[in-house]
Formats: C-alpha cells, sequence, structure tokens
C-alpha cells in the first residue's frame, strides 16, 4: 500500500472535493491510501465580518497579514505529517499567490493545479514556478494549465476533474415532473456568479418572449439578477446533498465564460455535471469547453447575446432534441470524466513515482 499524504485548501473548497476528496476510497481499493490534511480556516476565507469582493483597505493590511498568518499556522500539521507519507500530495499552493511552506514538504511532490492560479496576487505566477521546479510531478486539469507548466516541470500529466456518475444522474425517465415548464439550469460558486450576471438581459428577454421559461440557480450565494420576470428565477442555496438532485429538475445548464486567461484555466466542471445528468449545454467555447464540445453532440456553443437566445430557442423547441443530446453527453463523460477512469489515472502516476 502506498501512503499518501494530501493538503488541500478546506473543507467546502470545491478544489479539494472534487480533485481529492472523492477519490480516497476508489485509491484505496487501488492500493493508495490517502490521508487527507484539511486547514482549520479555508485558505480563500476573507477577513471575518468584512464584505465580500471588498478590497482590503491600506489601514487593514496589518490584520489582513496577521489573518494570512494563522492560515499558513493551519497549514503546519499537514506538513509536518508530509514527514510520514510516501508522496506528497499538494491540492494547489499553500496560500494563494504566495510561496510559504512548499519547501518543506516530503518528496516525491505531486502538485495539482485545476485553474490559472499563476495569476493570483501578489505573485502567483514566480510562486507556481517555484513549486513547479520542485514538484516531482505536475498533475494539471487541463491542456491549457499543463502547457504552462511544461517549461518549468520535469513531468506534466493531464488528469480531469472527475465526475461522480453515481450521484449526478439523469432523472428517471419513468417519473413525470408534472410540468411544462422550460427550466434553465445553473449551478456554481459565488466567485463565478459574475459570468451568470452578465448573462441577465439576454434571460431576460428569453424568458419574456416564454412565459413558460424559468432559470435555477444553485450556488453558495443569491445571484444578483433583478429584473427577471417576476417569480420565475429560482435560487436554491448549494449544499452537497441537494446539488445532485435539483438539476434533475433542469432542460439545459449553461455555463456563460468570457475569453481570457483566467476562464481559458477553468476545466470545465460545470459542463461535466450537467452531462452527467443528461442535460444539454449551451456553454461559451471558451478553453476547455471547445475541446469538450469536440467530443460528441450534447451541446451548442454561444459567443455572443443572439447566439445565446437561439440556442435557449432551439432547446425550448426541440425538447426531444434536448433529450438526445442529453444522453450523448452522459455517453461523453462517463467514456472519459467518471470516477473511475480518473481514479485509475491518478493511481498509476502514484505508483510510478515509488
Amino acid at each position: 500500500m502506498i501512503d499518501v499524504v494530501s493538503l488541500t485548501g478546506g473543507k467546502f473548497d470545491p478544489a479539494s472535493r472534487f480533485r481529492v476528496r472523492q477519490h480516497v476510497k476508489p485509491l484505496q481499493s487501488m492500493g493508495v491510501d490517502v490521508h487527507e490534511y484539511v486547514p482549520l480556516i479555508n485558505k480563500y476565507a476573507g477577513l471575518p465580518f468584512s464584505p465580500k469582493n471588498v478590497r482590503v483597505s491600506p489601514y487593514a493590511y496589518p490584520i489582513f497579514l496577521i489573518w494570512q498568518g494563522m492560515k499558513l499556522v493551519t497549514r503546519f500539521p499537514g506538513v509536518l505529517g508530509s514527514r510520514q507519507g510516501d508522496i506528497t500530495w499538494l491540492q494547489r499552493d499553500l496560500l494563494p499567490g504566495c510561496l510559504t511552506l512548499e519547501y518543506f514538504l516530503k518528496k516525491p511532490l505531486v502538485f495539482d493545479v485545476d485553474d490559472a492560479i499563476w495569476l493570483n496576487p501578489p505573485f502567483g505566477r514566480q510562486s507556481l514556478i517555484a513549486i513547479a521546479k520542485r514538484a516531482d510531478v505536475i498533475i494539471a486539469g487541463n491542456n491549457y494549465i499543463a502547457a504552462w507548466f511544461e517549461p518549468y516541470s520535469r513531468l506534466v500529466h493531464v488528469v480531469s476533474t472527475a465526475i461522480d456518475m453515481e450521484r449526478f444522474r439523469p432523472e428517471d425517465p419513468a417519473l413525470d415532473r408534472g410540468d411544462k415548464q422550460f427550466v434553465i439550469g445553473w449551478t456554481g460558486t459565488a466567485s463565478t456568479l459574475k459570468y451568470l450576471e452578465s448573462m441577465e438581459p439576454c434571460l431576460r428577454r428569453f424568458m419574456i418572449d416564454h412565459p413558460d421559461s424559468e432559470i435555477i440557480v444553485i450556488a453558495d450565494m443569491c445571484p444578483n439578477l433583478k429584473t427577471l420576470p417576476s417569480g420565475r428565477f429560482h435560487y436554491i442555496p448549494w449544499s452537497e446533498d441537494v446539488e445532485a438532485v435539483a438539476l434533475k429538475r433542469v432542460d439545459v445548464g449553461i455555463m456563460p465564460l468570457p475569453d481570457n486567461e483566467w476562464t481559458r484555466g477553468k476545466c470545465s466542471y460545470k459542463m461535466l455535471q450537467y452531462m452527467a445528468c443528461g442535460i444539454p449545454v449551451i456553454v461559451s467555447p471558451v478553453g476547455m469547453n471547445n475541446e469538450l464540445l469536440a467530443k460528441g453532440d450534447f451541446g451548442l456553443p454561444a459567443r455572443t447575446e443572439s447566439d445565446w437566445y437561439e440556442t435557449f430557442s432551439f432547446f425550448y423547441k426541440n425538447r426531444s432534441a434536448g433529450k438526445t443530446f442529453g444522453q450523448a453527453g452522459r455517453i461523453v463523460a462517463e467514456k472519459y470524466f467518471s470516477q473511475r477512469i480518473i481514479s485509475r489515472q491518478l493511481a498509476d502516476i502514484f505508483k510510478g513515482l515509488r
């Protein structure tokens, strides 16, 4: 049995859940025992009692630095614990945008990255290069991330974020949902709500033109969507228990993104959730989204507001086609991105370091 010590970002950190935690049991059955160290303070947590997405006042910098120091202290057990394992599995950097205790982690070191985190302030690029040069293996969530790390790493593997095909499944076709509403769905975290909010004018126009349409948003914060028709926007607070169940009500899943360096590093996890649930997708053709669309006829790209409106209209008018698209997406997700497939890739990487 190979003993792997994993350092993750927090109990409720999505990357920790999907990149590491969901693989612990499958890896154990493959001869890899993972012990996860979860910090008491999420490394992305803002200052207590301060509004989200508000820049820190210069007068608050001493408090901010103390808060960062407290976060770092909560990483000590994991750094020390890495000495007890055979391999260290670091999920992103210990603190965003900073090089801290990474040099004290036991080697071999596997560095797992699933976002363009070299863009994080204040020293993201420099710190990521330093960690990459020390790591024995980089596990990159997509080809764009892998290409960035290749000049600085001796070995880079592309390992996609896995989807639990048992948890995310289509609605039972034998069950009648009991309504004829056309439901648009979006799921994600507060940090990506801005991409959904940018869609509000198009959503409003479509929903006004189609009175039997509505939107469901599953997130850890309610989006600022003030102009949508009354009673047809439904916010469902995110929890691990309700996420997969709520998606079963959706007729089409959306993933709007601008095209920039940060979004090209996205690993298309929203898209995979929709696909696993047998839901057709409409997505911005950015980065990995574009690569996924090339694997089958399960979704449509949309760049402009006109594109989005037309693709909504297509699935609205062609419900049977939507089901066919959804079935195709489920097949692609099962073939390339299922937990079983990705856990095996990870096991092979860890065994290759022994």
